[in-house]
């Protein structure tokens, strides 16, 4: 193909489909990106005829959501598919620029390649509210990238901790193919420590209803009944079921209910479900994952991934804190269970960072096994910006500093600020070394959305112009995680 005078051609991009070819390109001035179309541009909006060198004739076209829409119609590798049973990883992107280099990454070595599938769509109704990014930019923001890297294996979008069903709806009419009931504040947390005579009590005011199910029934269904799982088994006593019932009997009506809208709303189109208790206070136990799984089964629930909660602690942008052989102990018994029911695998929320569990997890998963991650792209980002920008990475981190205290509410974290190294001590080039220390990295990571509204044009245009750069540190560091997880 000849090239554009002024603009940088991605030849990855190129594909030719009923005689039209189609191709990525970037303005060399503005390092805007344009859709290129050889052959009829109908249907496709906002565009302007350019002569190429040698004289041949093309249109470019704006990435908007109305011409990635045709596109899609027209190259099917470019729409999100549901990804059932099989070995899978999350790439959440909070900036709409890492597409790229997670393609790099899943490509630059070939057996993870080819022996897990990639969900390169994936964005929380949390994030999504601090970056003011709409599932459906999201989601087209994770297209085009596909489309430029020409990835054309399957991939996945995963609509993240989704508590209501207004939340399902957006993502849904988006186009996600996969969505994650967050049933967290349905969890009764207290209920792990509560005695015998309280959990009776909390039990009585279950929704009943919605459970298709009396205490009696459950009781019959549970106690003194004894299940064998590989290594193990599994008998209920009173206790350890009230403990199930009160802790999670809510969680599981709340997850019925958002499963029957999306049933609704799929009109019979595949979807791919996960259940997610992983953003609760106290962990869950094997009797607690197997009820939550028998319940679900028993009330006619399709899903094909669990997010239980580990021992430990799965912070964020950090490595798993905790015993790692109590974590492989527990791990295994999940594990376990998964098989037994043989619908469903594990999913490690938080995932991102966590590199001396994987092998772990890996190893007792046997393939039943989602990983997650969301916030180390936003980090890898601004590594890029401490070494390109750093009067830039340094209002950032003052900003960071301000606002962590109040953003961190929401998250799981345990940084302090008296252990985030003053930058006025280090030089430009130290800087990029808080993103491998402790407490700023989760610093940086949970104050992303005050960074965007405040510094949000600067950061896109110290990325767009640095492509490579945020293309290459995202390789490495997501080589590394699927290297030691896959």
């Amino acid at each position: 193909m000849k090239t554009l005078t002024g603009y940088v051609y991605y030849p990855d991009s190129l594909e030719e489909a009923d005689g039209i070819t189609y191709f990525l390109v970037r303005s060399e001035d503005t390092n805007e990106k344009y859709l290129g179309v050889m052959g009829n541009p109908d249907e496709f909006q906002g565009g302007q005829g350019i002569a190429m060198d040698g004289g041949a004739g093309t249109h470019l076209f704006p990435l908007t959501h109305e011409n990635a829409a045709v596109l899609r119609q027209r190259l099917p590798w470019l729409r999100p598919q549901p990804l059932g049973l099989q070995t899978t990883a999350g790439f959440g992107d909070r900036l709409g620029l890492a597409t790229p280099g997670h393609v790099s990454a899943m490509e630059s070595a070939i057996s993870i390649k080819t022996q897990i599938a990639p969900i390169f769509a994936q964005q929380s109704v949390r994030e999504n509210a601090r970056t003011l990014r709409t599932p459906q930019e999201v989601l087209d923001d994770a297209a085009w990238g596909v489309f430029q890297t020409g990835w054309r294996l399957p991939w996945g979008a995963d609509a993240d901790h989704l508590k209501t069903p207004a939340d399902l709806d957006s993502f849904f009419d988006a186009g996600f193919t996969f969505f994650t009931i967050d049933p967290g504040d349905h969890v009764d947390n207290a209920a792990q420590n509560d005695t015998i005579t309280t959990l009776r009590e909390k039990v009585k005011t279950l929704p009943w209803e919605n459970l298709n199910s009396t205490l009696e029934e459950m009781t019959r269904r549970y106690i003194s009944q004894t299940c064998t799982i590989e290594d193990f088994t599994l008998t209920f006593s009173e206790e350890s079921l009230l403990r199930a019932l009160a802790k999670y009997g809510r969680a599981i009506a709340h997850t019925i209910k958002m499963a029957n809208h999306l049933t609704s709303r799929s009109g019979g189109t595949v979807y791919d479900l996960e259940v997610s208790v992983d953003e609760t206070e106290t962990p869950t136990s094997a009797e607690e994952h197997f009820f939550i799984a028998n319940e679900l089964k028993r009330l006619g629930v399709r899903w094909v991934s669990m997010a239980p909660r580990f021992v430990g602690r799965f912070e964020k942008g950090v490595d798993y804190i905790g015993d790692l052989s109590q974590f492989e102990a527990d791990f295994a018994r999940h594990a376990a269970i998964a098989r037994y029911f043989g619908n469903y695998r594990l999913s490690l929320h938080s995932g991102s960072d966590k590199f001396s569990i994987y092998t772990i997890a890996s190893r007792q998963a046997r393939g039943l096994l989602h990983l997650k991650t969301a916030g180390t792209s936003y980090l890898e980002a601004l590594r890029v910006i401490a070494q390109v920008n750093p009067q830039l990475f340094r209002e950032i981190l003052d900003l960071a500093i301000e606002r962590y205290e109040t953003d961190r509410a929401s998250y799981h974290v345990s940084a302090s600020l008296a252990n985030v190294q003053d930058p006025r001590t280090l030089s430009n080039p130290q800087l990029s070394t808080l993103l491998d220390q402790f407490d700023a990295r989760q610093v940086f990571h949970v104050t992303f959305g005050a960074a965007l509204d405040r510094f949000g044009a600067q950061i896109m245009e110290t990325l767009r112009g640095n492509e490579n750069s945020y293309d290459q540190v995202l390789t490495a560091h997501f080589k590394k995680h699927l290297e030691s997880l896959f």
